[in-house]
């Protein structure tokens, strides 16, 4: 006869087992679960940010253009909505002479100049524009090479493969131009210097 203490304790010993094993299978499927769920927000976050920030790119970029395309049709309100409105815009210029501090000048250098009616825009072209964002997302900056093409009382007034290289922040929710370099390459200028001379 089997001793009832012996079945009483193997008992036990299989209840144990059941529970240790048991606890650890549940513990298993929940942690996996909790895996495969975290591993999901994460990737949707991930192509979230990855929209995000190509839409933001998009933007920057019409900014851009739209710094330059507006002479076409003479749209200074379109002009004015690519640069910050106070004191921070800056930008260089090939010659010093059109070298900008703050929004005053550039609205007076828009108005003498631009809007005359002795200048004419002709068409433009951004090419090679990069653009790169900070990782706070409130700034950016880009590169690019410019061909504007313009004229000023009936004669070309052209700038041809310019280096243009700018810097952008988001202000109330609109990406503005703060800082913008425009220049020619050394080899530019001493092409231009050579056929000046004839």
């Amino acid at each position: 006869m089997i001793d009832q203490n012996i079945l009483i304790n193997q008992n036990r010993h299989y209840i144990s087992l059941n529970l240790i094993f048991g606890g650890a299978i549940k513990y298993f499927i929940v942690l996996s679960v909790f895996l495969l769920l975290t591993g999901i927000i994460m990737g949707c976050c991930s192509m979230e940010s990855k929209i995000d920030n190509e839409a933001e790119k998009a933007q920057i970029a019409e900014v851009v253009r739209n710094n330059i395309g507006w002479a076409v049709n003479k749209d200074k309100e379109l002009l004015f909505s690519t640069v910050t409105h106070n004191e921070k815009l800056f930008y260089f210029s090939p010659n010093d002479a059109g070298t900008i501090h703050g929004f005053e000048a550039f609205t007076n250098l828009t108005e003498t100049f631009f809007m005359h009616e002795d200048f004419k825009g002709i068409s433009s072209n951004v090419r090679e524009l990069k653009i790169n964002r900070s990782k706070s997302g409130d700034a950016a900056w880009y590169s690019a090479r410019l061909d504007d093409y313009n004229e000023w009382k009936g004669q070309p007034a052209n700038w041809e493969d310019v280096r243009w290289t700018g810097v952008l922040e988001k202000q109330d929710g609109k990406w503005v131009i703060v800082q913008m370099h425009f220049s020619f390459s050394s080899e530019q200028m001493a092409k231009k210097y050579e056929d000046s001379q004839g």
